[in-house]
C-alpha cells in the first residue's frame, strides 16, 4: 500500500508541474468528470440510466423517456451536489457534520425531503450484506466523533488518498442516513481529494462487486482492500489529467 500511495504522490507532482492548466482543458475535464462521476455513482446504487443518458440530462437538459422520475432526479441532484462539493473544496474551513448533512440533503432533494439531510431515526438493514449498521440512537454521537476524527492530527497525518478513502468508509460504516449513504460517502471522499489537490476518484459501475466486497472486509475490520480500490480510482483520474496536460509547452 505504501508503494501505491507513493506512486500517487509522484503522479500528482507530475500533474502539478503542468498547473495551472488552460481554462479550456479544465472545462473539458470538469465536463468529463461530472458526467462520469454522476453516472457511475448512481449506477453503483442500481440506477438504470446509462452514461449517454446521463450526459444528455446534464449537458443537453433532455428528459429521458421511459425512465423513472427518481432516477432522473438522482442525476440532477448529484450534479448539484458536485457543485456544492467543488465550492467547499475551495474554502479553507474545517469539514463538519453540517457540511456532510448538506451534501446528503442535495443527494435526496425532492426525492425524499423528509429524510434529506437528516439522520435516520430507525434501524436499517442492507440487503446481501452481513454488516448491520449501528443502532439509530447511536448515530448522532458516532457522527459527532466522526467530525472530530476528520479534524484530528492523527487523521490529517495520513496520506491524503488514504485519509479520503477512510473518511468515505467511516461514513458508510456509520450509515447515518436512511438512503444515499454511498453517494454521500463518495462525494465526501472527493471533496477531501480535491482539497488535497487530487482529481476526483470515480468508483466504476463495473467495479461494483469489488467495491461491495471491499466494504464488507472493511466493516469486518480490514480496510486495506477498500483503500487500495479507492487508490486505483484516484490513479485512473490522475492519468486522465496528466494525459490532458500540454506537452512541450503546447496548448
Amino acid at each position: 500500500m505504501k508503494s501505491d500511495l507513493a506512486r500517487l504522490t509522484a503522479k500528482k507532482i507530475e500533474l502539478d508541474k503542468h498547473r495551472p492548466l488552460a481554462p479550456a482543458i479544465v472545462a473539458k475535464l470538469r465536463e468529463y468528470f461530472v458526467v462520469a462521476w454522476t453516472y457511475h455513482s448512481n449506477a453503483i446504487e442500481g440506477s438504470t440510466i446509462t452514461l449517454a443518458e446521463t450526459r444528455a440530462i446534464l449537458l443537453d437538459g433532455i428528459t429521458v423517456n421511459g425512465k423513472p422520475l427518481r432516477e432522473h432526479l438522482e442525476v440532477i441532484n448529484h450534479s448539484h451536489a458536485i457543485d456544492f462539493v467543488e465550492a467547499l473544496a475551495q474554502k479553507d474551513e474545517p469539514l463538519t457534520e453540517m457540511a456532510i448533512r448538506q451534501i446528503h440533503a442535495l443527494v435526496l432533494r425532492t426525492i425524499d425531503d423528509e429524510n434529506a439531510g437528516s439522520y435516520r431515526r430507525g434501524n436499517v438493514y442492507i440487503t446481501g450484506s452481513n454488516f448491520v449498521p449501528p443502532d439509530a440512537v447511536a448515530v448522532p454521537s458516532l457522527m459527532y466523533d466522526f467530525g472530530h476524527w476528520l479534524a484530528s492530527d492523527e487523521a490529517n497525518r495520513l496520506h491524503p488518498v488514504e485519509f479520503a478513502a477512510l473518511a468515505h468508509f467511516r461514513l458508510v460504516d456509520i450509515h447515518p442516513f436512511v438512503d444515499g449513504n454511498g453517494r454521500s460517502g463518495r462525494l465526501l471522499m472527493n471533496l477531501m481529494l480535491m482539497r488535497a489537490g487530487y482529481p476526483p476518484a470515480i468508483v466504476r459501475a463495473e467495479d461494483r462487486v469489488a467495491y461491495y466486497d471491499a466494504l464488507e472486509k472493511a466493516h469486518a475490520g480490514d480496510t486495506r482492500d477498500f483503500v487500495g480500490l479507492m487508490a486505483q480510482a484516484v490513479e485512473r483520474s490522475l492519468d486522465v489529467y496528466v494525459d490532458a496536460a500540454p506537452r512541450n509547452g503546447a496548448a
